[in-house]
């Protein structure tokens, strides 16, 4: 039989309305509307960056647009309506999921054990003495554990013995991240952060198996085996691909093409229905979003290229003149069309949103239309990075 096919424009409609982007951005940021939105994109990656705002709270603002950091902070260290853990990177999850993480905190304690020995010699000698100090004196900070002397090293990957325990124990789930303050890590043992309903599961490798896959798909809309194990980064290829095989004999899992930018077919595995919903999704909204660099669903740079046309990475050298795209370099979709990049900086001190420049994408003209949808985004993005006006640089416009 031939494969059910999707053309590029309802692909890219699914695969946005599975992350969140094509209904215009609306609703409440109370706590619980915020912890439905995590729920719903599967996890939000947490980044230190803050040319803007944080990853997160920009990935989370770019949904609900009345979104603001402190909703998070209390989910978190209050509510408990969410864990910080590991996905592909230091990721905010449901607590629902937790009981997930037991693979993983198997695989790392295996995987990271004789790479941090080589790294940092026998630190797994300090464990005891990192959870009898928090076992006896409650929560705490690498600072904490920090030796008076100070080590002479590089800075960030420069940890002391008791720095690096405290990291593995957290790792293997431990000790569990209480809170963030000022982004540094605060924590605790594990049974006195997660919350008792979520510590007693202990599902099997085959039932977390079959959890990451399905909901990787659900979140994804369609996918290659490598991408469902990456959505997580809980299970193997060859998992996911054997889980695959038995979807499909199941009758549960159907394979179909779909057209990537250039036209080019490429193949995936979706549930049965899949075809029917992309094929009914209305158009996107034609507001203009701002996005972060980390966003879910330009995670994957190499499947944003394909999908999108847009070629994105944190650095991109280009003639006339030669520059590199950084961290404070935004894409800006539009529809369901990415249609560029936009250096844009809080400058605190000043209160201003500096707007270095905006790369439209070829092929993009900036009509008086979408330049307003353009400066309405800007303006909405002053307000979460705490600006009162937004500064064009006299050249921003660039082609």
């Amino acid at each position: 039989m031939t494969a059910p096919h999707l053309t590029n424009l309802q692909a890219r409609r699914l695969f946005l309305h599975r992350h969140g982007l094509l209904a215009p951005p609306a609703g409440g940021a109370r706590r619980p509307e915020i912890a439905a939105t995590i729920h719903a994109l599967g996890f939000v990656q947490v980044d230190s960056v803050n040319t803007l705002a944080r990853a997160h709270d920009l990935i989370l603002w770019s949904r609900r647009p009345a979104y603001r950091p402190e909703a998070l902070h209390a989910l978190h260290a209050r509510d408990r309506a969410v864990f910080e853990h590991w996905t592909h990177d230091a990721s905010v999850i449901p607590i629902e999921f937790f009981p997930h993480w037991r693979l993983r905190f198997a695989r790392d304690g295996a995987r990271l054990a004789p790479r941090w020995r080589d790294w940092q010699g026998a630190f797994e000698d300090h464990f005891d003495a990192v959870l009898s100090r928090i076992a006896r004196e409650g929560e705490c900070t690498s600072g904490d554990l920090a030796p008076a002397t100070p080590r002479q090293g590089s800075g960030w990957w420069d940890w002391h013995p008791s720095k690096t325990a405290l990291e593995y124990l957290w790792r293997t789930g431990q000790i569990a991240v209480k809170r963030r303050d000022s982004f540094r890590k605060v924590y605790d043992l594990t049974e006195r952060v997660i919350p008792a309903p979520h510590l007693a599961p202990a599902p099997s490798a085959e039932e977390t198996i079959d959890w990451a896959c399905t909901a990787a798909l659900d979140r994804l809309g369609f996918a290659s085996p490598q991408e469902l194990a990456a959505f997580w980064d809980l299970v193997t290829v060859d998992e996911a691909r054997a889980w695959c095989a038995h979807e499909t004999a199941a009758h549960r899992l159907i394979d179909i093409t779909l057209a990537l930018a250039d036209g080019t077919p490429r193949r995936a595995h979706a549930r049965p229905d899949t075809p029917a919903e992309a094929a009914t999704l209305p158009p996107a909204t034609d507001r203009v979003r701002l996005l972060s660099p980390f966003d879910p669903a330009l995670r994957d740079r190499t499947r944003a290229e394909r999908l999108f046309g847009f070629r994105y990475r944190i650095e991109i050298y280009v003639p006339e003149p030669k520059r590199t795209y950084g961290y404070c370099v935004f894409p800006v979709l539009e529809s369901e069309t990415l249609i560029g990049r936009i250096d844009a900086r809080a400058r605190r001190d000043t209160g201003a949103l500096a707007v270095r420049a905006f790369w439209p994408e070829p092929g993009i003209r900036i009509g008086k239309g979408r330049n307003a949808r353009l400066m309405a985004e800007l303006d909405r993005a002053a307000r979460l990075a705490g600006c009162d006006r937004i500064d064009l640089a006299p050249d921003w416009l660039r082609t």
